[in-house]
């Protein structure tokens, strides 16, 4: 047994299945695509969920995978355990072989064990295995095929051995084969909880059941296999190391941490304070630059948060390590250059997730102080109070708005004597992460039983629409209506239609679906959307015109020429305005959504403040001078490994095959599988409408261009003209004139609102009720629409009119609904009636509050009902 990296592990793992016939499939974005139940994906077989369960065939019944797996919720939560344990992680390489129907136990165990003895070389007598205590096929293969003494054969129960997919579902026995790490780890029983001896580096599930609702079992007809070995475990056990953290995979992180930090990581003390925060680094560094390159963004739900989560737990052991300033977006270096030999799409996004984190971190380090600041600012209150605890909902405040460790929560409280309550604060806990999973869950895109049905057992789609807009000779493959195959669609219903070939191109990438027409011998179908609800099968969602369709037909299918040419130039448009951005502002910009719509065209990007205007117009100039120099727009096909270290720009969101094209324009090389026109020429004409953020990061550009863009500048030139006319200045003239009126309105309105202040000033005494009290007179009155300045400035005159007085005004607002207010006390009677203790009673009478000093206070409130109540209570107290 050698020592091998890990990129040699993975490596030899998958080339060893390719040559036992299984085909090699990249590994899916740790995002799942088609299942609603999962935040993240979680295991290797995930991606593969729909093939297990019969739902959808592939091209192959063999697969090997090395699949990047992330857990921190649910059944799967180690977050917790990440640094403390040595093999807990959020972010990890599943490395699985499959079977769909083909192979079963006999060779799936063949497989294992070769593998791990043969190429591998590991000492056969290193190795153990355990089994479903009621599998007698799979023991009497480890014993009789293999060649295990029985000693090394254990039986394990249903929560050991026994795997299922759900509560219903597939499921079966599993096998798990575990390294003897020796004498030296100990020698507890195997599986026991305090078990450091026997490591589990290999399960092989047994899919070979079905359990219904009742929780009965049934054999399937075509039992599967799902296996699944951590890169991380058998790296630390082909390069000799006790923890997974010793590993290649995570000891460049943990130096960068040693580096940046001046402290030494000691793995002959894992529980130390240094040691444990140099691996949640590590850890977490990696997840970070996973997630945000699999277009995971930071933010305050769904899988956002969890990634705001991991990326400021880490910043907090970055303290710990005694690091003050943003330090992970360094790290993200680190990774990418041990990562990218595997995952060449890390180079491209480089820039932008070292640009994301370090705002992300900067972010935090302010919200970290003002939390400081609020979380005094509650002791205090709770002081006054009289309690000695701070409550469940202040602590989560702090965590949920500001990120503040509840830890460090709980740290502070003590050292001033205080509890926290702990319960409440994860009751609260609870109900937000509901939220957030009914929330992600009512977002994921959910694959109907039809469309399954359909894929299975049709050819799949041929789309034509690059080269041509029209065929004639389209068969109807099946007709879909309210989610259930029909044979006929008569006059006026609306449903579905699947064709052989069809030249409409299916919403995909952020361009919408073709519309057009499908007609055919006594009958015209109005084709109103495309789209592709799974890989392979596009429908064209519509109604009958007239006549009938009927399934097995042959159709001509034409979609609609001007509206597609629209679309074509606004989403080449949309290139050539993504390589302008980052030719003006930087790599770090990365296309973070997009919709490419016949009449416009909307760009979300990743950027840290708002765009200038002069960057608008140099952005736009670049734009329409690459359309100037009628660029042709070039589309080839190549290996996606190629076109990424060709330095093509991939897209967050997209998923791509292991063929992609490239599509070359000018300044713009991208992956895409859009339609584009065939010089930048064509477009004509580029113009942006708008500027604006959509999220923390992220801004948005709407644009025209085509026919739609000269539609809007002769909008925009007509305007200009009617209000030349309506100014009457000559247009060059017109923002002078603008700037003129502007001024010449702000005086009148102060000459308006001073003949108004004098009319009140003159009308005081009518507005007041006047009391006379023992040696005094209180006075008070309601007016309209008055600011507070000028309603203190009436007070006062109040007061001098009255003499030895004490005043109240009310200001009215009835359209917001809000009453100012205003009491002014005369000098000489400050020593026995406070203005501010007036308010302090008066105000709630209304809703509100307020307080101020003895001889002047203002204060407020919303209920214009209670203000006569309000005026007898001043009566009365003064």
């Amino acid at each position: 047994m050698s020592f091998l990296t890990a990129n040699e592990i993975r490596e030899s793992f998958l080339k060893f299945f390719e040559e036992k016939g299984h085909t090699r499939v990249k590994s899916a974005s740790i995002i799942p695509e088609t299942d609603p139940t999962l935040l993240f994906v979680n295991a290797g077989m995930v991606p593969f969920k729909n093939v297990f369960l019969g739902l959808e065939k592939r091209p192959y019944t063999r697969a090997t995978s090395c699949q990047k797996v992330f857990r921190v919720s649910g059944k799967h939560n180690d977050l917790d355990n990440v640094g403390y344990t040595p093999r807990h992680h959020t972010f990890f390489e599943m490395l699985g072989n499959f079977s769909f129907g083909d192979y079963f136990k006999k060779e799936a165990i063949e497989y294992a064990w070769e593998y791990l003895t043969r190429v591998l070389q590991i000492p056969e007598e290193k190795l153990l295995v355990s089994v479903f205590e009621e599998d007698d096929e799979a023991y009497d293969i480890w014993k009789n095929v293999i060649g295990l003494p029985e000693e090394k054969i254990h039986r394990l129960g249903v929560e050991d051995n026994f795997w299922s997919m759900g509560d219903t579902g597939p499921c079966g026995p599993c096998s798990e084969i575990y390294y003897d790490r020796g004498e030296e780890f100990g020698n507890p029983q195997l599986g026991a909880p305090d078990d450091n001896r026997y490591l589990e580096i290999w399960n092989l599930v047994f899919m070979q059941y079905n359990r219904d609702e009742s929780g009965r079992l049934t054999p399937l007809p075509h039992p599967n296999i799902d296996t699944g070995m951590g890169l991380e475990r058998i790296a630390s056990v082909m390069q000799g190391v006790s923890s997974n953290y010793e590993t290649d995979l995570f000891m460049p992180v943990i130096r960068f941490a040693e580096d940046i930090s001046g402290k030494g990581y000691r793995p002959d003390q894992p529980s130390s304070k240094e040691t444990v925060a140099m691996r949640v680094i590590a850890d977490h560094l990696r997840a970070i630059t996973f997630l945000i390159s699999d277009g995971v963004f930071p933010s305050n739900e769904g899988r956002g948060y969890v990634l705001r989560r991991i990326l400021r737990r880490a910043l907090r052991y970055g303290k710990e390590l005694g690091i003050e300033r943003p330090f992970l977006f360094e790290g993200v270096d680190v990774v990418i250059d041990m990562m990218k030999e595997p995952y060449p799409e890390l180079i491209g996004n480089r820039g932008f997730i070292k640009g994301l984190v370090k705002a992300e971190e900067e972010r935090f380090i302010k919200t970290l102080k003002r939390g400081m600041d609020i979380l005094y600012e509650i002791i205090e209150k709770a002081k006054k109070e009289g309690r000695h605890h701070i409550t469940g909902k202040e602590v989560f405040m702090l965590y949920d708005t500001y990120g503040f460790p509840v830890d460090l929560v709980e740290d502070i409280a003590r050292d001033n004597n205080f509890g926290v309550d702990i319960a409440e604060y994860y009751k609260l806990l609870e109900e937000q992460r509901e939220r957030a999973r009914a929330s992600w869950k009512s977002q994921a895109k959910e694959v109907k039983k039809v469309y399954l049905e359909l894929k299975n057992s049709l050819p799949e789609n041929r789309f034509v629409g690059y080269e041509k807009l029209e065929v004639d000779d389209a068969n109807i493959l099946a007709i879909v209506k309210e989610d259930t195959q029909v044979d006929i669609l008569n006059e006026g219903e609306v449903g579905e239609i699947i064709l052989d070939i069809t030249p409409f191109y299916p919403e995909k990438g952020g361009q919408v679906g073709d519309a057009g027409i499908i007609e055919g011998d006594g009958f015209l179908f109005d084709v109103v959307d495309t789209k592709t609800p799974v890989e392979g099968i596009i429908i064209h969602r519509g109604k009958v015109i007239y006549g009938q369709l009927k399934k097995g037909s042959v159709a001509a299918a034409r979609v609609n020429k001007e509206r597609r040419q629209d679309i074509m130039r606004h989403h080449t448009a949309t290139h050539l305005l993504h390589a302008a951005l980052r030719n003006l502002l930087g790599e770090h910009v990365k296309q973070a959504g997009s919709l490419v719509h016949p009449d416009y065209l909307r760009f979300d990007f990743t950027h840290f403040e708002s765009l200038s205007e002069e960057e608008i117009k140099r952005i736009e100039e670049l734009v329409n001078q690459e359309i100037m120099e009628n660029h042709p727009v070039i589309c080839r096909e190549m290996p996606i490994d190629e076109a990424l270290k060709s330095g093509a720009i991939a897209i967050f969101e997209e998923k791509y095959g292991d063929v992609v094209r490239v599509i070359s324009a000018g300044i713009s090389t991208e992956l895409c599988g859009g339609t584009h026109v065939s010089r930048t020429g064509d477009i004509g004409y580029f113009k942006i409408l708008s500027e604006t953020a959509v999220a923390s990061g992220t801004r948005r550009i709407e644009a025209v261009a085509g026919r739609k863009a000269v539609e809007s500048s002769l909008r925009e030139h007509f305007l200009l003209k009617e209000i030349s006319r309506t100014l009457t200045a000559k247009e060059e003239q017109i923002i002078e004139k603008i700037e003129g009126l502007k001024l010449k309105v702000k005086e009148l309105e102060k000459q308006l609102e001073s003949l108004k202040k004098k009319s009140v000033v003159d009308r005081i005494m009518d507005i007041l009720t006047v009391v006379d009290k023992d040696g005094y007179r209180v006075g008070y009155g309601k007016v309209e629409g008055l600011s507070p300045n000028e309603l203190r400035d009436l007070a006062d005159v109040a007061r001098a009119k009255l003499g030895s007085s004490a005043v109240l005004l009310a200001s009215v607002d009835r359209e917001k609904g809000k009453i100012n207010l205003v009491a002014a006390v005369s000098k000489d009677l400050t020593d026995r009636i406070k203005a501010g203790d007036i308010i302090r009673q008066v105000a709630p009478v209304i809703g509100g509050k307020g307080g101020g000093r003895p001889d002047m206070a203002q204060g407020g409130g919303t209920d214009i009902s209670k203000l006569d109540e309000a005026f007898e209570k001043f009566v009365q107290i003064t």
